[in-house]
Formats: structure tokens, C-alpha cells, sequence
């Protein structure tokens, strides 16, 4: 269990991070859109096979490329296998090469969904580009940010690509460096043909899936009501200066046809 909350949130949080600035960087006015939206895509479609191989020779203990480049600017080797925190950022690389690009279009998807008139009244109120990201474009992708968090939620839980083929054996390290449930489960139900027990501990990871999805669904509901009380507050309160204004003005054009008019009888007497 440790190893899977390790594993979940060193890979979903850089995920999501590095997902809504990529979008960001999209949603902008660059040549060949189409190219570079179907370049982040290409690592979801990757076998997860082929993705193995290249991470296992980028993270070799003896000749990785990232130890070969450590060992060039003189920092000592790391033992990617060896080591159990090292071994999780290794797996958490792999699954942000897979599904940062699938995580990027849905918020892609979402960023031009938000209407270009909010940005240009940012611009004549002089905002700049950051002010306006995290003024109008995170506030925007509330709902859709909350549905990445908790599918990547789930996922996270769920893994078991990686971790199985991050080596030759697949159970996980020699001493269950990288062993999450769902790998764990697959070794006691078909390795030990111990399908009770797997089907016990299938029962627990579902249980530990529904609680958070129970929380991430009152924090959703608790978002969304704050949200919706504060853009009720916000339209009474420019309902209410429209009528100031509209009663001003009213009070203006009588003041202005008063005086036009002229002195009255009783002022002459």
C-alpha cells in the first residue's frame, strides 16, 4: 500500500502540473497546432511494452543512460532497482510519459471551451498573461481539473503495467521495492494460485477506491456550491449597481431638463 501511494503521488501530481502548462502552451496562437497536439498523444498510444524497454534502458543500474550522464558530470550512480524511492520515481516517469499527453487534450479541450471575451477584458484592464492564467484560465478549468484528479485518482491506484515490466521478473523487486496491490494481487491469484486471498484483497482495493472517490466527491459538490454562491453574489451585486446607475442617470436627465426649462412662477414672484 505504501508503495502504491508512493508511486500515485510522485506521478500524479508532476502529471497534472506539467499537463496544464502544455495545454497552456497550446491553447496559445503557434504554427502547426495540429502537429504538436498529436506529438503529446503519441506516448498514450505506445504499447506499454515498448515504453518498458525504453525506460528500462534509460534506467539501468550499470549502463542507463541517466547513470552515464550522472557519471559524466560526477555525480555517483543511482541504483534505480536497488533502491526503493529511486525505483518509484523511475515507474512515476513512465506513467507521466504515458498519460500526461491524454491528460493535456482534456484540458486542452476545456481551455478553448472558455469564452476569448474574458481574456480581452483582462487585457484592456491591463492584466498580463500570468494574471490572466491563473485569474480566468485555472478558475475556468475547475470542473474538468477535478475530473483529471479523480480519474488519475483511480488510475493511480490501479497500476500495474509499470511496475510489472520495470524488470526481467515482474514481482515486483527482490525485496518488493515496487510492489503495489494491484501487482501483489496478480502474484498471490496466478503465481500462487491463491485466488481466495487475491479476491480478499481485490475486495480491499475496491473498498480503498470507493472511499476516495466518496471524497473527492463531497470536496467536488463543496466546490461547486461555493462556486455557485459567489456567482450568485456576484450578479446581485451587478444588478444592483446597474439599478444605482440607471436611477443616476434618471436623476441627471430630470436635473438637466429642470434647468433647461427655466426659472417656474413661484421662483419669479
Amino acid at each position: 500500500l505504501r508503495n502504491t501511494f508512493s508511486i500515485f503521488l510522485l506521478s500524479s501530481i508532476p502529471q497534472l502540473i506539467a499537463a496544464i502548462f502544455i495545454a497552456a502552451m497550446l491553447d496559445q496562437n503557434i504554427r502547426a497546432k495540429t502537429f504538436w497536439r498529436m506529438g503529446v498523444l503519441v506516448p498514450y498510444v505506445m504499447a506499454p511494452v515498448a515504453v518498458a524497454l525504453i525506460f528500462s534502458n534509460l534506467f539501468g543500474d550499470q549502463y542507463g543512460l541517466v547513470n552515464t550522464t550522472l557519471q559524466n558530470l560526477g555525480i555517483p550512480a543511482i541504483q534505480w532497482h536497488s533502491d526503493a524511492f529511486a525505483s518509484h520515481i523511475a515507474i512515476a516517469t513512465m506513467v507521466n510519459f504515458r498519460w500526461t499527453g491524454y491528460n493535456t487534450l482534456i484540458l486542452l479541450a476545456a481551455m478553448q471551451a472558455i469564452p476569448r471575451d474574458y481574456y480581452e477584458a483582462a487585457t484592456v484592464d491591463g492584466a498580463g498573461k500570468v494574471r490572466q492564467f491563473f485569474s480566468i484560465t485555472v478558475p475556468s478549468l475547475r470542473p474538468t481539473l477535478i475530473f483529471v484528479i479523480i480519474t488519475s485518482t483511480i488510475g493511480g491506484l490501479q497500476i500495474f503495467d509499470e511496475p510489472r515490466m520495470y524488470d526481467q521478473y515482474g514481482t515486483g523487486g527482490p525485496n518488493s521495492q515496487w510492489l503495489t496491490i494491484t501487482l501483489w494481487l496478480y502474484n498471490i491469484g496466478w503465481g500462487e494460485w491463491n485466488f481466495g486471498r487475491a479476491a480478499a484483497l481485490a475486495w480491499i482495493l475496491f473498498i480503498i477506491i470507493l472511499l476516495i472517490g466518496v471524497i473527492n466527491l463531497f470536496v467536488t459538490q463543496g466546490l461547486v456550491r461555493t462556486e455557485g454562491t459567489r456567482t450568485t453574489q456576484t450578479r446581485s451585486e451587478r444588478r444592483a449597481a446597474a439599478r444605482s446607475a440607471r436611477l443616476a442617470v434618471q436623476s441627471d436627465a430630470r436635473a438637466r431638463a429642470a434647468s433647461a426649462t427655466g426659472p417656474t412662477r413661484e421662483d419669479e414672484r
